[in-house]
């Protein structure tokens, strides 16, 4: 396969990169908005001075104050006028800053549908597979809800939706829009790129710390003391950490946490061989999990618990001895657990 030939013409590279750079630095400046309005205000009287350096001079003046916040502020807006040379520039800027605006309420609006979904969590077993895709798929959910209502905003504003009843602001927002397109800026995929950064700057997935978490709510819920819930390295085998550990009824628990086995159930294997705890209780979704696996893991005397979708689902699972739904973890189990 091959690609056309592909050629972005400089002018327009240049645009869009500082129009880029220009989101990114007034998102990091964490600007207010009564500190935007300000920047807004300085710039119509550039309009009247036609004095650019008199324009920046005249903000970072505003900005120069001894403190953390507001030297935040100063170096990323510093930043910002060292690329601001230009009338056209400083109608990106301009357009940047009116669009910071409009990123608040675009990002509450995202977030509705994600807040909605957290909403069923209160009907879910923390440990079942629905709870575990909504809870690792949300961050993703709210930045495609975002991606795609970015989307809808610009195309409203480019195919002039406006109305008498339209906020002023939008209305100039859609004239300079339409503007800068001139020159060859667009809007609409610049801005979704740091819009949807923004949304969720730490998009790496945390859901093996939330799948812990997770156990552990639940065995507070059983009523376990959360004081006496801890992390340790076995004492036989230091390479080994329990994700829980806990002492009932004068035996000692330790539970390796997992969404995913992987290969990393062998180790939780070693383990069971050396050490002297009392009950180990391996706890996993069980998406991957195969008959083999299961059979090597309880034939080390570690009691398995799943996922009650994934159990209901494999009816070898519910012939094993030694293997759970996670629907069927309670104190009584424990405790009768040799």
């Amino acid at each position: 396969m091959k690609l056309p030939k592909i050629n972005i013409e400089q002018e327009k590279l240049d645009i869009n990169l500082k129009f880029y750079l220009f989101l990114k630095y007034i998102i990091k400046a964490k600007l207010r908005d009564l500190q935007v309005n300000f920047i807004l205000q300085e710039y119509q009287l550039f309009l009247t001075a036609k004095d650019l350096e008199l324009f920046k001079k005249s903000v970072l003046n505003s900005f120069n104050q001894p403190t953390k916040i507001a030297k935040n502020q100063f170096d990323n807006l510093s930043v910002i006028f060292t690329q601001t040379n230009t009338s056209i520039d400083v109608e990106v800027l301009v357009f940047s800053l009116k669009l910071y605006l409009i990123r608040g309420l675009l990002k509450a609006e995202a977030e509705i549908k994600s807040i909605s979904d957290l909403d069923k969590l209160k009907d879910l077993n923390p440990l079942s597979l629905e709870y575990d895709k909504i809870t690792v798929f949300n961050p993703y959910a709210a930045r495609v809800n975002g991606a795609l209502l970015s989307l809808a905003f610009f195309e409203s504003l480019d195919n002039g939706f406006m109305s008498k009843t339209t906020d002023e602001f939008i209305l100039g927002l859609s004239k300079q829009s339409q503007e800068l397109q001139k020159f060859g800026l667009e809007p609409n995929q610049i801005f979704m790129i740091a819009f949807t950064e923004s949304i969720n700057q730490s998009i790496t997935s945390r859901s093996g710390s939330d799948y812990e978490n997770r156990i552990l709510s639940v065995l507070i819920g059983l009523g376990i003391d959360k004081d006496k819930i801890k992390k340790v390295h076995d004492n036989a085998d230091k390479s080994t950490e329990f994700d829980l550990f806990f002492e009932l009824n004068g035996k000692s628990y330790g539970i390796g946490a997992k969404r995913t086995l992987r290969e990393r159930y062998k180790q939780f294997i070693k383990t069971a061989q050396m050490t002297k705890i009392d009950v180990m209780i391996e706890i996993t979704l069980g998406t991957d999990l195969t008959q083999e696996k299961a059979k090597s893991i309880t034939n080390h005397d570690v009691y398995l618990f799943v996922a009650d979708e994934v159990y209901q689902d494999n009816p070898y699972l519910q012939d094993m001895d030694m293997v759970y739904s996670c629907q069927e973890l309670s104190l009584d189990l424990l405790r009768e657990l040799p």
